[in-house]
């Protein structure tokens, strides 16, 4: 039987607090769920039981109390498995060893359930390690399946990254996840990303995570999303900032030009004579809508960038000369 250092595993030292374990079991549990991983579901779906092994043990303060007084005497104890219980010379774990001369005695196999009972794994011990099994689920066949009841425990979350566009963000986006299902083959799932969400946003999908233990509830699924930069608008919380081509004559004369918003419509958005180059102009109501109240939106200001002509016609340079001469 191997000895599991869950410490090396999970990635974190012995002095790590619960935060810590928790952080680093989240990072690793993404990065080798068996879903995510479907080109080497085999290695993953190990890393995944041998996460989820460590993260049992180092994140119950009983358990792993129980784990580092184990420590160094490993060897000792798998000895005295290994001899089927029986007094084959000195072993001392956990305030067990009485002195006896130069000699101290082994802990009878009473002593041994007495001390684990109370520690069968909450989430039971399938797919754990014969290591696990023997110090964290010690106790009689029945008593164990009874706690497992009593204990009842919600199934594991899930996360997924997703990529959206900022239009999509605008105005709600939907994709199709491919995930395990009871039966334990792959299935497709449409979910939907509601409109004003922003780069690092959760979105929840309750009740299609893992299994829970104990009659508990399913977890959830949750949507990590990242929405991409977009090279029409640039976004500042709620409120969008776009650059709008505009003619020299519109600009000095005055006129109508075409503004696109995020939703895919047009808006006809009036210049006033002698507009200047760089002036921006707000659309009020046309930016991103709010997260939860798609009623409230942020604001498209319009930044105007002169167009000025190019390979001009000889009546068109005598008109400017003509401009120039006039205007001194």
């Amino acid at each position: 039987m191997e000895y599991r250092d869950y410490y090396k595993i999970l990635g974190v030292s012995k002095t790590a607090t619960e935060k810590d374990v928790k952080a680093a079991y989240r990072r690793l549990a993404r990065k080798w769920h068996p879903d995510l991983n479907p080109q080497n579901k085999k290695v993953s779906e190990q890393k995944f039981k041998e996460i989820n092994e460590a993260n049992e043990v180092l994140s119950d303060a009983e358990k792993r109390k129980k784990y580092d007084e184990l420590g160094s005497n490993w060897q000792q104890y798998e000895q005295y498995t290994r001899a089927g219980g029986q007094n084959q010379g000195p072993f001392q774990w956990g305030g067990y060893g009485q002195p006896g001369g130069s000699q101290y005695r082994a802990m009878t196999q009473e002593e041994l359930e007495q001390m684990l009972g109370g520690l069968g794994g909450s989430a039971g011990t399938g797919g754990f390690s014969d290591f696990f099994r023997t110090f964290f689920g010690g106790m009689p066949e029945g008593a164990q399946q009874q706690q497992t009841q009593r204990r009842s425990r919600r199934g594991q979350d899930f996360e997924y990254a997703v990529e959206i566009s900022l239009e999509e963000a605008c105005t709600g986006a939907q994709r199709v996840l491919e995930m395990q299902g009871e039966d334990g083959k792959p299935r497709r799932v449409e979910v939907k990303i509601p409109a004003g969400v922003d780069s690092g946003a959760r979105v929840r999908m309750a009740g299609l995570g893992g299994h829970g233990a104990g009659g508990g509830p399913k977890g959830d699924v949750y949507l990590v999303v990242t929405v991409l930069p977009s090279s029409t608008y640039e976004r500042k919380g709620n409120d969008l900032y776009t650059d709008l081509p505009v003619d020299l004559a519109t600009l000095m004369l005055g006129g109508e030009v075409a503004v696109a918003t995020p939703r895919g419509t047009r808006l006809a958005l009036k210049i006033a004579p002698e507009t200047q180059n760089g002036t921006t102009m707000r659309l009020a109501g046309q930016g991103m809508p709010v997260a939860g109240n798609v009623e409230q939106r942020g604001d498209l200001y319009v930044r105007v960038k002169a167009v000025l002509p190019a390979r001009l016609t000889p009546d068109e340079k005598k008109l400017f000369e003509e401009l120039r001469s006039g205007r001194g």
